[in-house]
Parts: C-alpha cells; sequence; structure tokens
C-alpha cells in the first residue's frame, strides 16, 4: 500500500474529498512555500528575487523527472488552453488538412481546434460510443473507440487531440495503443492530462506522445492557474511561436537586443513572465509526493479505494461507469435520474465534496483518502439518495 503517513492535507481533517477531477485542496507544503514568497516579495519587491533564481530550473527537472523525459522538454504554462492554444496556432496546418479529436471533449481541447478551421483545416470528431459495464441508455458523453479512430485517420490527418481521462464520464484512454497507432500512422498525437496527471502513469516517451499538457490544480494538487506542458523536440520544431515576449528570447536580461533568437527548448513556450511561487509550489509538492513514491502504487490505491466506496454503495438509482481496466480512470461517474444539483448540495452539507458538471455525479477520491472515508462517503450517499 502506498504510504500515506508523511504528508499533511488539511482538507481531509474537515470533509470527505471526493472532487479531485475539479479543484483540489493545495498541498499544504505548497501553500505555505507560497506564502512565504509572497512575504519575501511583500517586504523586499526586487531583493528578494536572488533567493529564487533557481526556481524555474528546479521545476523543469522535477517536471521532467516525473515525467521521465528530459528538462529541455518541459514548460510551465498557466492552463491548457493557453498551451493548446499555442500549439495550435503555431501548428503548420495547410487547407484540406484535418484534426482527429472528441464529440464530448472539454473546451479547453476543442476551443483551439475550432479556430483552425479559418485556415482551411477540417475538424473531425469520435462520435460517443457504447463502453461495456456502462449505462448504455445515455445519450450523454460515454467514451471513444479505437476502432473508430482507426477508421477515421487518412492521408489528410496531421494531427489527433484527445484527453487521457474524459472529464465527464471518466473513461480513460489506452495511452500506449492510441501512441503506437499514431505513431505507424505517421500522425501526431496531443493529449490533454489534466484528468489523469498525479493519479495515472503518463511517460510520453514511451507512449509515443507529441504533446502532452496538464492544469495543475486537480490530481496533482497545485495551484489554480498553474500547468505545465511536455513537447517532443521534433514536434516543438514545427511549432511557430504565436506568443512572444522577453522570456522567449535567448538574450535573457538584455532587453534592448532586439535579434530575434527565440528558445528552441521549453522556454520556447514561456515567453513571459512567469509566477514564481506557483513554480515553487509546483516542484514542491513532485518532489514530496509524485517523487517519493510511484505513480503505478498511487493508482493501485486510487482504485482500491474506489472499490471500498463502490462495495458500500446500495442506491439502485446510481448507475455507475465501470470501464474496462484498461480505460479506468480516478473518476467515478455516476447516472442518476433525479436533481444532481441537489445531490451534491446535500452531501456537501454532510461533508463530501462531489461535482455533477454535466448532469453526472462524480465521485474522485486521491491516494491520501482513507477506507474509513470512503465507507462513509458511501452511507452519506446512500442516506442522501433515500431521501429524494
Amino acid at each position: 500500500m502506498v504510504d500515506k503517513s508523511t504528508l499533511s492535507f488539511p482538507a481531509a481533517e474537515q470533509n470527505i474529498f471526493m472532487a479531485h477531477c475539479a479543484i483540489s485542496p493545495l498541498y499544504a507544503a505548497s501553500a505555505k512555500a507560497m506564502q512565504r514568497f509572497v512575504e519575501d516579495m511583500s517586504n523586499g519587491g526586487i531583493t528578494a528575487l536572488p533567493g529564487y533564481l533557481d526556481t524555474v530550473n528546479t521545476f523543469h527537472n522535477a517536471v521532467a523527472a516525473f515525467l521521465r523525459t528530459d528538462a529541455r522538454n518541459i514548460s510551465y504554462v498557466h492552463n491548457t488552453a493557453e498551451a493548446l492554444c499555442m500549439i495550435a496556432n503555431g501548428y503548420p496546418f495547410s487547407p484540406g488538412d484535418e484534426i482527429i479529436s472528441y464529440l464530448h471533449e472539454y473546451p479547453s481541447n476543442h476551443y483551439p481546434w475550432v479556430l483552425q478551421e479559418k485556415r482551411g483545416v477540417k475538424l473531425v470528431l469520435l462520435g460517443d460510443t457504447a463502453q461495456p459495464g456502462c449505462p448504455q441508455e445515455s445519450d450523454k458523453p460515454r467514451g471513444w473507440s479505437l476502432e473508430e479512430l482507426e477508421r477515421r485517420i487518412s492521408d489528410k490527418t496531421r494531427l489527433v487531440a484527445v484527453s487521457h481521462v474524459q472529464f465527464s464520464s471518466g473513461f480513460g484512454a489506452d495511452l500506449e495503443k492510441l501512441g503506437r497507432l499514431c505513431r505507424d500512422r505517421n500522425v501526431d498525437l496531443v493529449v490533454d492530462c489534466a484528468q489523469s496527471l498525479g493519479c495515472l502513469p503518463v511517460y510520453p516517451e514511451k507512449y509515443h506522445l507529441s504533446a502532452v499538457v496538464a492544469s495543475g490544480w486537480k490530481w496533482l494538487m497545485g495551484p489554480k492557474g498553474s500547468a505545465l506542458l511536455y513537447t517532443a523536440e521534433a514536434f516543438r520544431e514545427k511549432i511557430a511561436s504565436t506568443m512572444a515576449g522577453p522570456g522567449l528570447m535567448q538574450q535573457g536580461l538584455d532587453y534592448l537586443d532586439h535579434a530575434w533568437a527565440p528558445h528552441e527548448d521549453g522556454r520556447k513556450f514561456e515567453y513571459s513572465t512567469l509566477p514564481w511561487d506557483h513554480l515553487t509550489a509546483m516542484s514542491i509538492l513532485l518532489q514530496e509526493i509524485f517523487l517519493s513514491r510511484s505513480i503505478e502504487e498511487i493508482r493501485a490505491e486510487v482504485f482500491r479505494l474506489q472499490d471500498i466506496f463502490l462495495e458500500h454503495v446500495s442506491c439502485e438509482n446510481l448507475r455507475f461507469f465501470r470501464f474496462s481496466p484498461e480505460n479506468r480512470s480516478g473518476i467515478l461517474a455516476a447516472r442518476y435520474d433525479g436533481d444532481v444539483g441537489k445531490v451534491v448540495s446535500a452531501l456537501t452539507k454532510r461533508g463530501v465534496i462531489a461535482t455533477a458538471p454535466v448532469g453526472y455525479l462524480r465521485f474522485a477520491p486521491h491516494f491520501y483518502n482513507t477506507d474509513k472515508q470512503m465507507v462513509s462517503a458511501a452511507q452519506k450517499v446512500n442516506e442522501v439518495l433515500r431521501e429524494y
């Protein structure tokens, strides 16, 4: 079982937090580091900065170790939409090219590709596919199939853009199979890992991923407004810069040298001022949580906690999506025919934090939750649903 004893999660003492697919409680040590930075800046302004000069390098190295890649491939970004817009707008599309995505993607991984239609690019959307072990009467999101994707790839396909885990249903793509398919068909694969990084293994080079982007405030438990980006070197070389500022250029602090000399590594996407408090917070949580235990152990513990929760939920009107092992994720989504908003509110009053953004109830425990919490959460769900 994964070690939880050395970590502090104040949120776990106040509620049973099962909404890590939304906005997670900030890791306590990261919060303290951010407070120290703010205090230092309050007291010293620019004079406080020398103590933080290695902040960016530390972040790059920590993320690289987590993703098993080189630090040159890592960038700090503010959110998934920013990263995907830079990639989409800078990609060398030509009129008639095609992008393949999924019908029910999260907006951050949809609109950047819609914008490319102005360049004559066609956005091809995979349809919703029935999944074994899941409610089949739904006309709402479930997931997509690798078989359909393979059929839809043509000689016009340049890029596939999908989420590793779908935010609505919890359907998880098999990255290894997906990456191999795209590699064999010479198609770039851009993956939004906001709903997986920190819960499921993501190894871009092993899975042949062109780019990975993930917000930091979900399963990573970092500050809101932080995110990370991985780009493979060959892929990065294709992307034209569409955002520019002093951070993009190799001349650094020589602000009157206006030569066009952009960085060629991950700094290519760090075009201007970075929030060092966020970078520090992310580095600390990566080092203390995700680099001191294996992500495979974390995944196993999340799934074990889910199973305990499911074992004790008895409401027949709650129909859970139970995907096959290769498509399982940290999100337990369920169909419920009643008012899910009222259910979420009632659970919150009882100290169970869940979400329901598109009409599904979503329960997303993390590895630091306990067996006792899972049993208690299930009992409270049963109580609430008996009332409605």
